[in-house]
C-alpha cells in the first residue's frame, strides 16, 4: 500500500472516528438521561427489548450483512460499468429491499405478541409489562424499514468515499429520544412510552438528513422491484450466509436478552448500561475502521492488488489493538467510576451501579474481540467469500449458548448474578470468532503478518502496564464514588482518564512508536 494510500485511509479514519465520536458522546448523554427517567425497572427492561428487536434487524438490513454484501457488488459495478450501472444497481436495490422490509413491519406489528414472546418470553410473567412491551413495539419496529434504508444511503456514501455523512447520522436518533426523555415523558403514564414515539420520529429524520448527499452524487434512488436483476441476485446470494457470519454477535446478544427476561428485574437494563460503555470504544474505532476498510478492501481484490490488501488489514489490525487494549483495561479498572458519575441517580441506585459494573468488567473482557471481528471479517466478504465467516459465525453462536449455560447457572443460583454470566459467555465466544476468522485468513494465504508485529506488541505491553499502574494508584487514592457531589465525580473521573491516557502515549512515544509507523510500511 502506497504512503499516499495510507494518509487518505488516516484521515479518514480520524473523521469517521470523530463523526462517531460526537455521536456516541450524544448517545452516552442520551443514557444518562435514560437513567435518570426510566431508571432500571420492568418499563425499562420493556422499552429495552423492545428497541433491541429491530436495531437486531437493522444490524443485517442495514450496516451489517447487507452492506457486507452490497458494498462489494456496488464496487464491481462502479469499477467495471460505470454511473449508469450503478444508478440501475441503485434503483432496483432500493426497491427491493423496501418493499421485504414494508413486509416485514407489516407483519410485525400485525405479530408483535409474537414477538415478545420469542424475544422476551420471561415478560409472560408479568401481564402488565408484557402489554407495555407489545404497545412500544408497535412504534419502534417501523424504524427498521426507515433506518435501513437510511444504511443503503450511508453504504452508498461510504463507497463514494463520503464517510462523514454517515457516521454523523446516528446523532439523530440521541437528539431525538433526549428531547422524547426530557420534554415528552412528564405527558405520559408510563415515560418508557416517550421514548418509543422517539425512536419513530429519528428514523424519518436520519433518513431524510442522508437523501440530498445522495442526489449531489446524482443516486437518488428511483425504486424499482425487479429481483431478476443480476446484481440484485448477487447480493441476495452473498446476503443469506452473512447474515450468520457479520451478526454472530447480535444474534448472542438477543439471546442474552431471551435468558435475561427470566432473571431478576433490572438484569436487561443492567446490561444494556454497561454493554453501551463498551459500545463506546467499539462504535467509534471499531466500527469506524470497518466502515473504511471495506470498500478499500472490495477495490484491492478486484484490481488484484494483494500486497496493498495485506498491508490494509495489517493497517486495521495494529490499530484496533493500539486503541482496544487500552481501552479495555481503563473500562475494566474505572468501571465503578464511570457507572456512579454517569447513571447514579434515584432511579438508578448504588444495587445497579453494582450490578451493571459487574456485567461491564465481563464485558471489556471481550472487547478486543468484538473490534477485531470487525476488521477481520472484511477480509472475506470484502473478496465475497460468505461460507467461510458463517461456518465460523455458527461455531462461535453455538460455543456462546454453551458457555451462557456454563456461566449463568452457577452465577444466580449462588450470588443471584446471572447477567454477569450471559455478558462473560458474550465475550468468550467473540474470542473464539475472532480466533477462527484470523486463523482462516491465515490458512488461505490471505493475510500474513508484516515486520515489526513483536517489536509493536511489546510497545503495547509496556505502554498498557504503565496505563494500569497509574489508574489502580489513583484509585487507591480515590475510593469514594458514592456520596460526593456529582460535579467532584466528574473532575476526579477526568483527572484518571486524561493521567491514564497522557502515560499511555508518552510511554508509547519513549518506546519508540510513532504516528508516521502508523502510514507507512513496517520496516
Amino acid at each position: 500500500m502506497s504512503k499516499a494510500q495510507k494518509r487518505n485511509l488516516l484521515r479518514s479514519g480520524v473523521i469517521v472516528s470523530a463523526m462517531t465520536m460526537l455521536s456516541r458522546i450524544l448517545g452516552l448523554l442520551r443514557d444518562v438521561v435514560l437513567s435518570r427517567f426510566i431508571g432500571a425497572g420492568s418499563s425499562a427492561d420493556a422499552f429495552f427489548i423492545v428497541f433491541k428487536i429491530p436495531n437486531f434487524l437493522r444490524r443485517l438490513f442495514a450496516e451489517g450483512a447487507f452492506a457486507q454484501a452490497f458494498v462489494p457488488v456496488l464496487s464491481e459495478y462502479r469499477e467495471k460499468g460505470g454511473y449508469e450501472a450503478v444508478k440501475a444497481l441503485v434503483d432496483r436495490v432500493t426497491g427491493c429491499l423496501g418493499l421485504v422490509l414494508t413486509l416485514i413491519t407489516v407483519l410485525a406489528i400485525v405479530g408483535s405478541p409474537i414477538l415478545v414472546t420469542i424475544f422476551a418470553p420471561g415478560f409472560r410473567g408479568d401481564a402488565q409489562q408484557f402489554e407495555l412491551a407489545q404497545e412500544m413495539l408497535r412504534l419502534t419496529f417501523p424504524y427498521l424499514l426507515l433506518i435501513s434504508l437510511t444504511g443503503l444511503a450511508g453504504a452508498i456514501l461510504n463507497s463514494y468515499d463520503r464517510f462523514a455523512i454517515p457516521a454523523v447520522t446516528p446523532v439523530f436518533l440521541n437528539v431525538c429520544l433526549i428531547v422524547s426523555a426530557i420534554y415528552l415523558s412528564p405527558y405520559f403514564e408510563v415515560p418508557a412510552m416517550a421514548l418509543a414515539w422517539g425512536v419513530l420520529v429519528a428514523g424519518f429524520v436520519q433518513l431524510a438528513f442522508q437523501l440530498p448527499f445522495l442526489g449531489q452524487l446524482r443516486l437518488l434512488p428511483a425504486p424499482k422491484v425487479d429481483w431478476h436483476y443480476p446484481g440484485v441476485k448477487k447480493i441476495l446470494t452473498l446476503m443469506g450466509p452473512a447474515i450468520f457470519g457479520v451478526s454472530v454477535a447480535q444474534i448472542n446478544l438477543l439471546l442474552d436478552s431471551v435468558i435475561a427476561s427470566f432473571l431478576q428485574k433490572g438484569s436487561i437494563s443492567w446490561l444494556y448500561f454497561s454493554d453501551r460503555l463498551v459500545e463506546l470504544p467499539l462504535g467509534v474505532f471499531g466500527i469506524a475502521i470497518a466502515t473504511i476498510i471495506l470498500p478499500n478492501l472490495s477495490r484491492q481484490h478486484t484490481s488484484s492488488d494483494n500486497e496493498s490488501f495485506n498491508g490494509m488489514l495489517n493497517w486495521g489490525l495494529r490499530l484496533v489493538m493500539l486503541i482496544g487494549i487500552p481501552a479495555a483495561l481503563a473500562l475494566f479498572i474505572l468501571a465503578t467510576p464511570i457507572l456512579s458519575t454517569l447513571f447514579l441517580s434515584e432511579r438508578f441506585d448504588q444495587g445497579d451501579v453494582f450490578m451493571a459494573t459487574a456485567s461491564l468488567r465481563a464485558y471489556t473482557l471481550g472487547l478486543l474481540a468484538f473490534m477485531l471481528v470487525k476488521v477481520l471479517a472484511p477480509g472475506y466478504f470484502s473478496r465475497q467469500d460468505m461460507k467461510t465467516p458463517v461456518r465460523i459465525g455458527i461455531i462461535a453462536m453455538v460455543a456462546n449458548m454453551g458457555f451462557n449455560l456454563a456461566f449463568v447457572l452457577p452465577l444466580h443460583f449462588i450470588w443471584n448474578m446471572g447477567h454477569v454470566g450471559l455478558a462473560l459467555a458474550t465475550s468468550v465466544s467473540s474470542f473464539l470468532n475472532a480466533y477462527l476468522l484470523y486463523r482462516g485468513l491465515r490458512a488461505s494465504g490471505t493475510f500474513s503478518p508484516t515486520k515489526g508485529w513483536a517489536k509493536f506488541v511489546l510497545q503495547l505491553l509496556l505502554a498498557n502496564v504503565a496505563m494500569a499502574v497509574c489508574l489502580l494508584a489513583l484509585m487507591g487514592f480515590w475510593s469514594e464514588w458514592f456520596e460526593q457531589a456529582r460535579k467532584i465525580s466528574m473532575i476526579k473521573l477526568g483527572v484518571m482518564c486524561g493521567s491514564g491516557a497522557a502515560v499511555y502515549l508518552l510511554v508509547l512515544a519513549l518506546s519508540g512508536l510513532r504516528l508516521g509507523h502508523l502510514r507507512h510500511k513496517s520496516s
